[in-house]
């Protein structure tokens, strides 16, 4: 597994090795011990979620959610193409507000570690795209929130994108108060 630091600290992207012949291919997507073995030791994981978008240009997020509940992700791409982006928003890191954004796709394979503490969304750029990820603790609905996606000066590649009204109607980042505080690696 080919496993690459990004330029916000614990933000991780992976892509799995695939083994293909004429049938297709073999890729193990997780393995904790070969993670572990890289230095990279993720929390266990409890809940995996996949969702679709049927249309190109569907934006979800950026969503979170806070402790006692927060959540890291590792999310890839099951069909489809999409545009996935990581916040982060741990009070006192050196990188508080930026982010950071990657392709992920069925023929890339990539996926993406987002560590608690980073906000998340995606907009798809292929119809019928899947999102699959897993997730560190479960959803609770009285910890989930949402920042507006047009906040931070991401480039979504989408000039009007479909929104649901939970994202439509999000904070600015300019009015969220992060509940997460940095914890510096040791």
């Amino acid at each position: 597994m080919e496993i690459i630091q990004t330029g916000l600290p614990g933000v991780w992207q992976l892509t799995p090795r695939r083994f293909g012949d004429a049938r297709g291919f073999f890729s193990e997507s997780w393995n904790r011990r070969t993670l572990r073995d890289a230095g990279l030791d993720l929390p266990e994981f409890v809940q995996d979620n996949h969702s679709m978008s049927g249309a190109v240009g569907t934006l979800r997020g950026l969503h979170f959610q806070a402790p006692p509940h927060a959540q890291g992700k590792l999310v890839r791409c099951g069909r489809g193409r999409l545009w996935d982006v990581a916040v982060d928003v741990r009070r006192g890191s050196p990188t508080y507000g930026q982010w950071h954004g990657e392709e992920l796709s069925f023929e890339n394979g990539r996926q993406l570690w987002i560590p608690a503490g980073c906000l998340h969304g995606f907009v798809t750029r292929e119809p019928d795209t899947e999102i699959i990820y897993k997730c560190t603790d479960h959803y609770a609905p009285d910890c989930d929130g949402a920042v507006r996606w047009d906040s931070l000066g991401i480039d979504w590649g989408a000039a009007v994108p479909i929104l649901s009204e939970k994202d439509a109607a999000a904070q600015p980042f300019a009015a969220f108060e992060s509940p997460f505080v940095w914890a510096a690696p040791a």
